[in-house]
C-alpha cells in the first residue's frame, strides 16, 4: 500500500454471492472492468474468495470480494461455504447474484436470511437477463447482463446508493476531542519492531484526524518526551502514545495532561472501547493454566521485540503471577470457537473494517469470553487505566 493509497479498513467492503454458475464471477468482471476472476462454464470454478482493493465510480475506494458458490458440495465444498460465511463478517455491502433463467432457490433464501440476521444492506442482481427477462425488480433488485454489459452500470449505481445510505454518522479518532489550534504530542517509539522507514497507519490517521479539526501535533520519542514537553510554551491538549511505551511515558507526562494511546483511540473509532474496558477486569482474574488469545487483524514478520508475541505474554505473566497459556491469531484468521479461551486481547484493528472488529468482539461476548485490547490491557498492566481514559468520563466511571 503507498502512502496515498486508503488503508483497506477504510474501505467500503462489496461482496458477492450465490450458488455456483450463477454468473458472479461475470457480474464481478462487468463491475470492475477488470478480469478480476476466473470465468468458466464449470460449477466452482471459484474455489476461494477473490479480493481485490480499488477505485470504483461512482462509489470511490472499496474492496470487491468475489466468493465460492455457497452450495458447494462435498469436504472441500464445506470448507469454501465456510469461508463464504466468514466474508460476510467484513461486508458492508452485499450483491446477491441470481441465475435469471433458475430463479430465486432455497441456497439464495438462505443468503437472504443471512444478510437480514446480520442486518447487512444487500441487492439481489438476476444475472442472464438475455435468457430470461425479469420485469418485476424490486426496490434493491435488478436484472443485468454480463456479457453484453445490460445495466451493469445502473447496478453500480444501486450499489452506491445502498452504500450511502448505510453509512453512519462521520467519525473522528481524535479530532472531536479538539479544538482548533490545540497542540497535540504523538508519542512514537523507533525500536526494532517499527517498521522501516515508514509510521505505522493509527499514528498517520491520529495525526490527519488532528489536521482535520486544525490543530497541531507534534511527533516525538518516548526518549525525547521530556525535552519535548520542555520546549512547549504551552501544555499541549493531550499526550497520545504508542501502548507499549505507557510506562515510561506515564511517568514522564505530569498529571495535568491527559494521556491515552494510539490503540485506545482506535478501539473507540472502531466500536469497542466500553467493550475493552469492561474486559480488561478478567485480567486479574486469570488462573493457572488459563488460555489467553492474543489477536492482530494485520500480518507482518514478528520480530524479537513483537508486542504481540512477546511484550503482552511477558507483562500478563509479570502482572498476574500466573502460568498461562498464550495463542496467537492473526489476520483473517480469528477463530469461530472460542472453547478453552478464557480472554481475548486484540488489536487496535486498524486494518480491519468496523464492521468485522465488532463481529468479532460479538463471537466473544456470544461465548462468554471477556475482550480487550492492547492499549486497554496495557493501561491497566501498567496501572494507568484510569489515566489512560480519563477523555472519555463515562468510560472513566467504570474503572
Amino acid at each position: 500500500m503507498s502512502l496515498n493509497d486508503t488503508p483497506s479498513g477504510e474501505r467500503v467492503h462489496i461482496g458477492f454471492f450465490g450458488r455456483r454458475n450463477a454468473g458472479k464471477s461475470s457480474v464481478v468482471n462487468a463491475v470492475t472492468g477488470q478480469e478480476l476472476s476466473v470465468v468458466s462454464d464449470v460449477k466452482g470454478t471459484t474455489t476461494d474468495p477473490v479480493t481485490k482493493a480499488m477505485e470504483l465510480l461512482p462509489l470511490g475506494p472499496v474492496v470487491i470480494i468475489d466468493t465460492p458458490g455457497f452450495d458447494d458440495e462435498g469436504k472441500l465444498g464445506e470448507l469454501r461455504v465456510r469461508r463464504t460465511k466468514q466474508i460476510l463478517n467484513r461486508t458492508d455491502i452485499a450483491v446477491l447474484i441470481v441465475d435469471a433463467s433458475a430463479g430465486i432457490r432455497e441456497t439464495d433464501e438462505q443468503l437472504i436470511g443471512i444478510f437480514n440476521e446480520k442486518k447487512l444492506p444487500y441487492i439481489v442482481v438476476y444475472n442472464k437477463s438475455d435468457l430470461s427477462e425479469k420485469s418485476d425488480c424490486k426496490d434493491n433488485e435488478i436484472a443485468v447482463c454480463a456479457i453484453d454489459g445490460t445495466n451493469i452500470w445502473e447496478l453500480k449505481e444501486k450499489i452506491a446508493a445502498l452504500a450511502k445510505a448505510s453509512e453512519a454518522e462521520p467519525k473522528h479518532i481524535i479530532a472531536d476531542l479538539l479544538d482548533p489550534e490545540d497542540m497535540v504530542v504523538l508519542v512514537t517509539p523507533i525500536d526494532s519492531s517499527a517498521p522501516k522507514g515508514r509510521m505505522i497507519l493509527p499514528q498517520v490517521q491520529t495525526l490527519r484526524d488532528v489536521l482535520d479539526a486544525d490543530a497541531m501535533a507534534v511527533f516525538t520519542k518516548e526518549s525525547q518526551l521530556e525535552k519535548t514537553l520542555a520546549g512547549l510554551s504551552a501544555k499541549p491538549k493531550m499526550v497520545v502514545t504508542d501502548s507499549q511505551a505507557f510506562a515510561m511515558v506515564s511517568r514522564i507526562v505530569p498529571e495535568d495532561i491527559p494521556l491515552t494511546s494510539f490503540s485506545i483511540l482506535m478501539a473507540r473509532y472502531k466500536g469497542f472501547l466500553e467493550a475493552a474496558v469492561r474486559g480488561a477486569a478478567a485480567i486479574p482474574q486469570l488462573r493457572d493454566g488459563d488460555t489467553v488469545l492474543i489477536s492482530e487483524g494485520c500480518t507482518h514478520h514478528r520480530q524479537c521485540g513483537d508486542i504481540g508475541s512477546v511484550k503482552l505474554p511477558a507483562l500478563l505473566k509479570k502482572t498476574t503471577g500466573k502460568e498461562l497459556n498464550i495463542t496467537l491469531s492473526s489476520g483473517r484468521e480469528f477463530p469461530e470457537d472460542l472453547s478453552g479461551i478464557s480472554l481475548v486481547i486484540h488489536c487496535g484493528g486498524c486494518m480491519l473494517g468496523e464492521r468485522e472488529v465488532v463481529c468479532r468482539r460479538k463471537t466473544a461476548e456470544d461465548q462468554g469470553v471477556p475482550f480487550t485490547n492492547y492499549g486497554i490491557a496495557l493501561a491497566m498492566m501498567n496501572g494507568i487505566l484510569k489515566r489512560s481514559i480519563g477523555i472519555f468520563p463515562d468510560l472513566a466511571a467504570l474503572v
